[in-house]
């Protein structure tokens, strides 16, 4: 059974840094988000969690594996290479969206996203080791059936990015409303879902909806560990699987050992 732990990480009254004293230059912030993003990607992803863009701003991460320790030196190391500081909310439950809004609530009960008296909250209780499982996580990972044949190839960028991200909202909104699962855009024609404990059944009706809705065909890997790389990789094993057997659905083998790179 599932027990999710996701962070919130909240850049401290980011808005209003960014007009002040002035509007600074677009493309100025834009490489803060995105070396910042990656700085996160790389700290989390060496302890072995997720961690996915969403707005940049506020950005949602898979911290199983993670203490609070953990949290406190991201928020120190960050602190101290960046002129932003981070919030941190972590919350838990089974159900992914359930631990993303205890993990929200508790940011937002620290003050707003806009105040400039609110720095460096950590708020929320980690994952006991006591009460860890090699199930904790289950991680989906879709793709679109032959991207690059149907869009890369024969349309221009930006109409094929819209078939993509259309596929990707419809799925997105599916998952969430349907099972409390939440899907993120990982780039190319990839998603990445972190879900409770579905079937094969249910990830079928998620794809048959999205197909109907976008008119986007999709597959999807699942793997399930003690933490998202173990689980994200046993669903990318189990997406190749699609693509050599032709299905749409596939769980990883149990026995598919994770790299340590």
């Amino acid at each position: 059974m599932t027990n999710t732990q996701l962070t919130l990480v909240q850049i401290d009254n980011y808005g209003p840094w960014t007009v002040t004293p002035d509007p600074r230059r677009e493309m100025d912030l834009q490489t803060l988000q995105s070396r910042l993003f990656a700085d996160l990607a790389q700290f989390v992803g060496s302890r072995d969690g997720y961690v996915f863009f969403t707005r940049f701003d506020n950005m949602v991460a898979v911290t199983n594996g993670l203490d609070r320790e953990d949290h406190k030196l991201l928020q120190e190391s960050i602190a101290n290479r960046y002129p932003v500081t981070l919030s941190l909310g972590i919350g838990t439950d089974r159900n992914p969206a359930v631990a993303l809004e205890r993990a929200t609530d508790h940011v937002q009960r620290a003050g707003s996203a806009q105040d400039g008296d609110r720095r460096e909250v950590l708020s929320g209780d980690t994952l006991a080791e006591a009460d860890r499982s090699s199930s904790d996580v289950q991680i989906a990972h879709f793709d679109v059936n032959d991207a690059t044949g149907k869009y890369t190839d024969r349309l221009n960028e930006f109409d094929t990015f819209i078939h993509i991200e259309q596929g990707y909202a419809s799925l997105m909104r599916y998952l969430r409303e349907e099972h409390g699962a939440l899907s993120f855009f990982v780039g190319g024609d990839n998603i990445i879902a972190v879900t409770p404990d579905l079937t094969t059944e249910q990830y079928r009706a998620a794809i048959d909806h999205v197909e109907a809705e976008a008119d986007v065909e999709l597959k999807v890997g699942v793997g399930t560990a003690s933490n998202a790389h173990e689980a994200g990789f046993a669903a990318k094993h189990a997406l190749e699987d699609c693509r050599h057997l032709g299905t749409t659905v596939e769980f990883a083998d149990a026995s598919v050992e994770p790299t340590t790179d």
